[in-house]
């Protein structure tokens, strides 16, 4: 293993910062590349063989590009449908998102927990599986809230986002049956923990939110503890999309210690 090789984190957009954010903690040493498939966004209202195909196939070939040492799939649409079949495809670790209901369960005081991410990830089976395993005497409300993505994307190009669009995109969430119980709720999409703030104005200062950034970099950090890292250049990141776009997040991402923006 090169100590140069990188570390690649995908996502369809910029949510996965969040998981950067806490592997430059981690792992303040290691090479990053960060690819935003911008040009597929949002995954949310694809169909699962859309998202299969397509992550399936950008992955294969950033893997040649880049000779990526592990490759963190850092969005829990593209996690929950493809990391199967990209760990049936591509020969290196490959490290996915999952909604953080076990961790949920456990903190919950009133039993009511609430599931907010894109609507591909709320019907998969694979969440049906977690909720079944870690959340046994709980109640899990779940909701499909797309349009908090765009909203993510908004503030990080750094505009105003109003917590009355914040609470318009969650309302459906707490005005579920049960939904007055709610102490607990996963944000299962990394884009979601960029809005907190704005999601704690508009829910309630008493609920806990619960994300897997800091759980993925952990995993990340140990998958790789044995290996050297060392930087050629300055870490980059790449899009699917049109660069001029891309670039007006260069503020957010040398926020994240990246300055380097280019075209995939």
């Amino acid at each position: 293993m090169n100590a140069n090789s990188p570390i690649l984190i995908f996502d369809s957009g910029v949510g996965g910062l969040t998981v950067l954010g806490e592997l430059r903690k981690a792992l303040p040493d290691a090479p990053v590349i960060y690819a935003a498939d911008m040009a597929g966004l949002p995954y949310g209202a694809k169909s699962e063989a859309e998202i299969a195909a397509r992550v399936s196939g950008l992955l294969g070939r950033m893997a040649e590009r880049y000779r990526p040492r592990l490759i963190c799939i850092a969005c829990n649409t593209a996690s929950t449908i493809a990391l199967g079949m990209v760990r049936d495809v591509l020969e290196i670790p490959i490290v996915g998102t999952v909604p953080a209901i076990k961790p949920a369960a456990a903190l919950t005081r009133s039993g009511t927990m609430g599931l907010l991410g894109t609507e591909a990830t709320m019907r998969q089976v694979y969440v049906d599986n977690l909720e079944r395993e870690f959340a046994v005497g709980k109640t899990l409300l779940r909701h499909g809230a797309n349009g908090l993505v765009p909203l993510a994307e908004a503030k990080l190009r750094g505009e105003k986002v109003s917590v009355g669009a914040v609470a318009d995109e969650v309302k459906a969430l707490v005005l579920q049956p049960g939904g007055r119980d709610l102490d607990t709720v996963v944000l299962a999409c990394t884009h979601f923990p960029l809005l907190e703030p704005e999601l704690r104005e508009a829910m309630g200062a008493d609920i806990t939110f619960v994300h897997g950034a800091e759980g993925i970099a952990s995993r990340i950090a140990y998958l790789t503890r044995d290996h050297s890292f060392e930087r050629e250049g300055p870490d980059f990141a790449v899009t699917t999309g049109e660069l001029a776009d891309f670039e007006k997040l260069d503020r957010a991402f040398a926020n994240y210690g990246i300055e380097v923006l280019e075209k995939f």
